[in-house]
């Protein structure tokens, strides 16, 4: 659904936008889009995915959900991925005050989105797997994962030469990772938040 505001907004004024709910938007050539309501499990996928990542080691504050990320594409300004984890370089950028990660800051390591409802609403399914790899691919970003509970499937996509090279993880397959190869999971516990 796409919110009608008296005129087309800038990124500074969709970073300071606030309606008083607890809406989710992006923002898309200017307008403000809704994002659709996630499912319960999305989220809990995403803080077991943060666990996992923080018992490799890596400092908490690298590891985030919440963080924008800057793009330059035709469907969105801006994306909110579920989580995010974050370089050395992408982190300290940040550090400046900025609410979001510009497209001049370096790119976090890794990103992952929960598909939301990829069986039952094809342009759900048209997000996670076509926009937002390309952006996601275009931006530098090195590894994206998209989760996806409906499908029961994990799909790792690694950048190579500017796209990306995706591998498909379903039950008891151990999830590969080449960013973080000691990274020890199934498509089931991810699919599962670790249950």
């Amino acid at each position: 659904m796409t919110l009608t505001t008296p005129r087309r907004m800038s990124l500074e004024d969709y970073l300071n936008y606030d309606d008083g709910t607890d809406t989710r938007y992006e923002l898309v050539d200017g307008v403000l889009v809704k994002i659709a309501p996630e499912n319960p499990l999305n989220p809990q996928i995403a803080m077991f995915l943060a666990f996992a990542f923080g018992l490799l080691g890596l400092p908490p504050h690298r590891i985030v959900i919440g963080h924008q990320i800057a793009m330059k594409s035709p469907h969105a300004t801006a994306r909110q991925p579920d989580l995010v984890v974050h370089s050395e370089a992408s982190e300290m950028a940040l550090r400046s005050g900025s609410k979001i990660l510009t497209l001049d800051m370096p790119a976090p390591l890794l990103v992952v989105e929960v598909v939301s409802s990829s069986q039952t609403d094809p342009q759900s399914y048209d997000r996670d797997y076509q926009q937002k790899r390309a952006e996601y691919a275009d931006r530098g970003i090195g590894e994206y994962w998209i989760v996806d509970p409906e499908a029961s499937l994990v799909t790792v996509c690694n950048l190579t030469q500017a796209t990306y090279q995706s591998t498909e993880f379903r039950g008891d397959s151990p999830i590969v990772s080449v960013t973080f190869p000691s990274l020890s999971l199934t498509a089931n516990r991810i699919l599962t938040a670790g249950k």
